[in-house]
Parts: C-alpha cells; sequence; structure tokens
C-alpha cells in the first residue's frame, strides 16, 4: 500500500512540474472598437444638414460609443481639422487632390493611449498609384486609400488598417480598385493582421464585393453576436430611408475574432451626423 501511494505521489510531482514548465495559458489580447465612418463632405448647399450643424453630432457618436480606431470617407481638410479636436486621438492620412491636404481625406484616427503608429502611407486608386491621379472610368474624382500600421499598448499586438473610398460612377473602377487593393494590402502588410474598412460604394452582390469577400472575411457575415441595426449603411439624410443597401464593409484577415457588429443610426431631432451610418465592431487579435 505504501509503495503505491509513493507511486502516485512521484505522479503527482511529475504532473505539476510539468505545468509549471509549460507556463500559464496565454491570456486573449484585449478587444477594441474599430469603426468605418463616411463622414460626409462639408457642402453648404447641404442645408440644414451641412457639417458646421452636425459636427459636434459627429465627435459625440465617437465619444459615447467609444470608438477606439476609425476611418473616415469624404472629409475635407476643415473637418479632418475638427475630429484632430478631439485630443484623445491621433490621424494619419493625405489629402486626395494633392497628397499633402487638399481634397477629401481617408484618413485613420486612433486612440493614442492605446495604440501606436509604427508606419503608415498612402495610394491612389488608379493605374498609377503613386500619384493623386484618377483610375479606369472614373470621371470626376481621384480615390485614395491610406493605410497605417498600429501597435497595442495593451498587448503588443501589431495589425494594419486600410481605408478607402472607392468611385461612386465607374463601375470598372470599382472593379480594379478592388483588384488593386488588395495586391496593396498583400505587399504592405504581408502575412499581418489586417483590418481593411470604407465605403466601397457597391452593395454585397457585385463582383468588387464578393472578390474582398474571397480573399478577406466579411465582418457582417463573421460577428459572434448577430448584427445590430439596419443592413443598409447610407441613409441620404432622409429620417425614414429604406435602409437596405450595405455599401459601408470592414474586411478582415484571420487571427482577428468579430465579437459585435453594428450599423448605428443614431439620430437627433430627427437628424442624421452623417448621410452614412458608422459601422462598428468590437474585436480582439486572436
Amino acid at each position: 500500500m505504501r509503495w503505491m501511494l509513493a507511486v502516485l505521489a512521484m505522479v503527482g510531482l511529475l504532473v505539476c512540474n510539468v505545468s509549471a514548465a509549460a507556463g500559464p495559458s496565454p491570456s486573449p489580447s484585449p478587444s477594441f472598437q474599430i469603426a468605418t465612418y463616411n463622414l460626409r463632405l462639408n457642402l453648404a448647399s447641404d442645408g440644414p444638414n451641412a457639417w458646421p450643424l452636425r459636427a459636434e453630432a459627429v465627435k459625440a457618436l465617437i465619444r459615447y460609443h467609444e470608438f477606439d480606431v476609425f476611418g473616415t470617407q469624404e472629409g475635407l481638410p476643415e473637418q479632418i481639422d475638427e475630429l484632430s479636436r478631439m485630443d484623445e486621438f491621433a490621424h494619419v492620412g493625405v489629402g486626395r487632390d494633392d497628397g499633402k491636404r487638399a481634397g477629401e481625406h481617408s484618413a485613420i484616427f486612433f486612440r493614442k493611449a492605446r495604440f501606436e503608429a509604427l508606419g503608415s502611407g498612402d495610394f491612389w486608386l488608379s493605374q498609377t498609384p503613386d500619384v493623386p491621379s484618377k483610375g479606369w472610368d472614373a470621371r470626376c474624382c481621384n480615390r485614395l486609400a491610406s493605410w497605417v500600421q498600429l501597435r497595442d499598448r495593451e498587448s503588443q499586438r501589431r495589425f494594419f488598417v486600410f481605408s478607402v473610398h472607392f468611385d461612386h460612377e465607374g463601375e470598372v473602377a470599382r472593379k480594379e480598385s478592388a483588384k488593386l487593393l488588395l495586391h496593396k494590402v498583400k505587399e504592405i502588410a504581408g502575412t499581418a493582421p489586417v483590418i481593411c474598412l470604407g465605403d466601397f460604394n457597391s452593395t454585397p452582390e457585385t463582383e468588387q464585393i464578393q472578390r474582398m469577400q474571397a480573399a478577406l472575411r466579411d465582418a457582417y457575415r463573421v460577428s459572434q453576436s448577430p448584427p445590430y441595426g439596419p443592413v443598409g449603411t447610407f441613409n441620404a439624410f432622409k429620417i425614414d430611408a429604406p435602409m437596405t443597401a450595405r455599401i459601408d464593409y470592414l474586411f478582415l484577415s484571420p487571427g482577428i475574432t468579430v465579437l459585435k457588429y453594428g450599423v448605428l443610426s443614431d439620430s437627433q431631432a430627427g437628424r442624421f451626423p452623417s448621410d452614412h451610418h458608422p459601422v462598428l465592431l468590437r474585436v480582439r487579435l486572436d
């Protein structure tokens, strides 16, 4: 009997030693909130929906819903300046007209206390992506993508965020923009975790969105919690808009878990802060 107890004690000691050598199980990376938000450019002709009358509502929404990272589209320099007055955020991104300040931005904002930018850049959605330019059958506008590599100060994990705005007129431009975007994501980010977000001006059945879904995961489809809010993301400043067309997306590489997905249809006094609803995720790097 004594020898059996001794053997059991030795086995228990070995198990404890193996467990100690293996160390504690790694804790999951802390989650954070990331969004895409088309701001609607600053146009006086928007009347009661012009930017000066809704800028505070946009900032209040961002703060109330505790965005940690968010990519923007359509922001003109004065709009980017206004958002920069939220001192808790830093941002990257240039203007699409001159590669400096002029024109709409696809800027990316991130919470300074949580994230550090390790690198950033911009490219145009065209046959000449290194210089301000229109691409393919886009008629009126240069189209731009901006990117940043972030380090999470809490987990030390690194990941990339791309913010894009596809053309609203050129069908060929939208298709080719998806090809170029995916090529650039691979070229810039390699095998690192990636979140690619923006206004794609395309509904899910289009060739360009199906191409994106084949290469990256559509957050709407892979959220662990059921998607919250309306399906559609473009409201045209109409409080009774049907909200069935999804044109704003977040696409993710493997290694990122989508805990929650929501389209935020907040309004004040019957008015939306923008003509697009922001799309907000809670994610975790695996």
